[in-house]
């Protein structure tokens, strides 16, 4: 199987879909020989934040030596950025042959697995195979049945900031969602956060694990990622780093910050003054919006926004746009994605088709900010830059 046929099989009608639970993924790796258990982890859940966490860890641990797994979700142009080593997006070619080889080993046992889990066995696999030092490993969905929660312990848990999303699957409370974040705690190992959540606090007791609490500011001058939300998410990466290796020095953390890279997270292109934020809920545009105010605060801004049904879109329009905003929306390729009209129907605002970037002028006081999904960033990036 090719890499083609291998995006085509983890994306058929079979394999893509959400079926929470460590039975299969379980399975599977058993057969693997467990991979997983030769591997240690950072792992890290939470509503917003997680990626940008991981990106800062995996930077400064590969500053410092170490060789560094890195395993996130969603990608945005293509699977292979979800499986790093040291920065370096697996191979197609070795992509295909582990999701190959996992899905053959998988019907022939009839193991009956998701798109998730075959990228998480691919992922444990990988990692041990070449002999990596230190995993940084993001969670899918929620925590405690996520396919990463297969592992047995973690050099630390880091949970950040929490927040309504995916509520048809980990509750319709931010305290019931905690709760399921708080499921990657592990026995007799650290868990860092910011929040003081009972449900975490509970699962640190119950799991005799030192709980940590860190301010949820930090120095970001040094920081490669813009966004005032990455102070906080600064405080948790360095918070579990020090406490894991209190040897590391402040310079390696700083060259290590100055090279951290996340496309697509209050990412700016100077020379077009345009700004790519993958921010998808309430919360996230909250940051967005912030962060608009604290680093342009005289510009006039032009959104590109689209949005999946399942989303809260009404309330993050409101939190997103003001008088005066001059706003697109966009129906992307996606069989959840809000058309035009809706998005329209439920703004407060005067709007536009969106059809290209090249379209819009550029103008020397606007910025031209497109969110609202990863989806649409991707249609969006590929063909207009």
């Amino acid at each position: 199987m090719n890499y083609e046929n291998a995006i085509k099989t983890l994306t058929s009608q079979g394999k893509f879909y959400i079926n929470l639970g460590l039975e299969r993924i379980s399975a599977i790796l058993e057969i693997l020989g467990n991979p997983q258990d030769s591997l240690q982890y950072f792992h890290v859940a939470g509503t917003n934040g997680k990626g940008s966490v991981c990106a800062i860890l995996a930077s400064v641990l590969q500053e410092y030596g170490k060789k560094t797994g890195l395993y996130t979700s969603p990608h945005i142009f293509e699977y292979t950025e979800r499986i790093k080593i040291n920065g370096e997006d697996i191979s197609k070619e070795d992509f295909a042959y582990y999701v190959t080889n996992i899905c053959e080993i998988a019907d022939k046992n009839q193991i009956h697995l998701t798109e998730f889990e075959i990228l998480t066995a691919a992922a444990f696999k990988y990692f041990a195979d070449n002999n990596v030092d230190v995993v940084v490993l993001e969670t899918g969905l929620g925590g405690r049945f996520d396919a990463t929660n297969v592992i047995k312990k973690n050099l630390c848990a880091i949970i950040t900031h929490i927040d309504l999303d995916h509520t048809e699957r980990l509750g319709n409370t931010k305290d019931k969602i905690a709760f399921e974040k708080a499921g990657i705690i592990k026995p007799n190992c650290p868990v860092v956060t910011s929040e003081g959540y009972e449900a975490i606090k509970d699962a640190a007791d119950e799991q005799n694990s030192l709980l940590l609490f860190t301010a949820p500011f930090a120095d970001t001058t040094n920081l490669s990622l813009k966004g005032t939300y990455q102070q906080e998410n600064l405080a948790l990466a360095l918070t579990a780093l020090k406490l894991v290796f209190p040897e590391i020095s402040q310079s390696i953390v700083d060259e290590g910050l100055k090279k951290v890279k996340h496309p697509c997270r209050f990412q700016v292109i100077e020379d077009k003054n345009l700004i790519i934020d993958g921010a998808h809920n309430p919360n996230g545009i909250t940051g967005l919006r912030e962060s608009l105010d604290y680093y342009y605060p005289d510009k006039y801004r032009r959104f590109v926004f689209g949005c999946l049904r399942n989303k809260d879109y009404k309330k993050m329009m409101e939190i997103l746009f003001e008088q005066g905003d001059e706003i697109y929306f966009y129906h992307f390729n996606n069989k959840n994605s809000c058309t035009v009209e809706e998005l329209q129907t439920a703004c407060q605002f005067p709007s536009k088709e969106f059809k290209s970037l090249t379209e819009l002028p550029q103008k020397e006081n606007t910025m031209t900010i497109v969110c609202g999904s990863f989806y649409m960033l991707q249609e969006i990036i590929k063909n207009n830059l």
